[in-house]
């Protein structure tokens, strides 16, 4: 057998494992720095990049767009749906109006994520950091038992109410009698009223009181309670009628277990044309546009609002959700003067963008006293109210 030789380089090694005459320097203390920072980068780079591929358990609420209920909207032309059509946000038929030369923005907040796809955590992490963001559950925005088409017909509902509930807070302002009544819209199954009552019904009085929306009727239901039977006054098919109805107790209130809106009769048309934006928090700046343009004098004089808020027929504001993230939207679109909601004041403190100034406003007519009073100071109002104590603000 013929051998094969092998050639092997036979060396001394050291500690290091390394042929002598090979070794390793030892590193200086500005290169093991430098190593250390090149290691915790790219580490850095690998957690960032995991973390923007992980999704998470929340949801991002944002700015989102603004309208003025004095201008114009951009629609679909019904010829061609390739083309947009500018129209009036609000507009008003059968009655005079009037031309107006300030702006009255709505604001809206924009959630990014929904649960099919949540943002990563990195997006989250991000919008911690960020005043104009906030960061909350998914559950909170998109509840598991609520699908997502039902999440968009009940925000569509809610935009088609207020826009109905401003309408009728802005005439009953101007000395229109609008309210009818609350309409019966359905029943629990064991309503007592179903005995007495059909859809479509208008409640007009409970107990000889006027009924003019579904809060109230609760108070006089309260006032009734559950051991005597109470009268209801209602309309049917046009039709005056009565009936007794004994309320009942459904943990702890006081209920005839009916489905209900208020319902109005108004003199003339108004409509209010906004795709894509659903739920009631634009009621007030609604009303406050159809004021406007009814009114011969012109309120806003020039002058740029913004606000935000739910109303009822009454021009009662309520609060509503979101609140720093319109502040931020606000300021984005330019106002100088944002209508807050009383109710909403705690969450504004502290997170007031610079060159806004907030006014609390609890109806109606609080937020047309700001627009007066702006237009008759301007730019001193914020400091004269101070002064003077004439207007609520959200940042005292």
């Amino acid at each position: 057998m013929r051998k094969v030789s092998t050639d092997v380089t036979l060396f001394r090694a050291d500690e290091q494992g390394l042929p002598e005459g090979h070794q390793k320097a030892p590193q200086t203390k500005a290169q093991r720095k430098r190593t250390l920072g090149v290691t915790l980068l790219v580490g850095s780079l690998v957690l960032a990049v995991g973390l923007a591929a992980v999704p998470s358990a929340y949801v991002i609420e944002q700015p989102g767009p603004w309208f003025d209920t004095l201008g114009t909207v951009s629609v679909p032309d019904p010829e061609d749906d390739t083309k947009k059509d500018k129209i009036p946000l609000i507009t008003i038929e059968g009655t005079e109006s009037f031309p107006t030369t300030g702006e009255l923005d709505l604001l809206t907040v924009s959630v990014l994520g929904n649960p099919e796809q949540t943002p990563s955590w990195l997006e989250v992490a991000t919008a911690w950091f960020d005043p104009s963001k906030a960061v909350v559950p998914l559950e909170a925005i998109f509840p598991k038992q609520e699908s997502t088409e039902e999440r968009e017909a009940a925000n569509t509902a809610q935009m088609v109410d207020s826009q109905q509930d401003a309408i009728a807070a802005a005439l009953t302002n101007l000395g229109y009698d609008v309210v009818v009544g609350v309409e019966v819209l359905g029943f629990t199954d064991d309503s007592p009223a179903k005995s007495v009552l059909s859809l479509g019904d208008v409640i007009t009085a409970f107990n000889g009181t006027a009924v003019e929306s579904v809060p109230q009727l609760r108070e006089l239901l309260k006032a009734n309670g559950t051991s005597t039977p109470g009268t209801v006054s209602f309309t049917r098919q046009g039709v005056a009628q009565e009936a007794q109805v004994t309320p009942m107790d459904v943990n702890g209130n006081i209920v005839l277990g009916i489905g209900a809106k208020s319902k109005y009769d108004f003199p003339f048309d108004v409509s209010i044309r906004l795709d894509d934006v659903g739920g009631p928090s634009a009621g007030m700046m609604f009303a406050l546009g159809i004021i406007d343009k009814l009114t011969p004098e012109d309120m806003t004089d020039g002058n740029h609002f913004a606000g935000t808020g739910t109303i009822d027929a009454q021009g009662n504001v309520g609060p509503i959700g979101g609140i720093q993230q319109k502040l931020y939207g606000a300021k984005k679109a330019g106002a100088t003067y944002f209508l807050a909601p009383a109710g909403n004041c705690d969450e504004v403190v502290g997170h007031v963008p610079a060159g806004l100034q907030v006014y609390s406003v609890e109806t109606l007519n609080d937020a047309l006293n700001v627009l007066s009073f702006v237009e008759m100071h301007g730019e001193k109002s914020e400091a004269m109210n101070a002064k003077m104590g004439m207007l609520a603000t959200c940042q005292n």
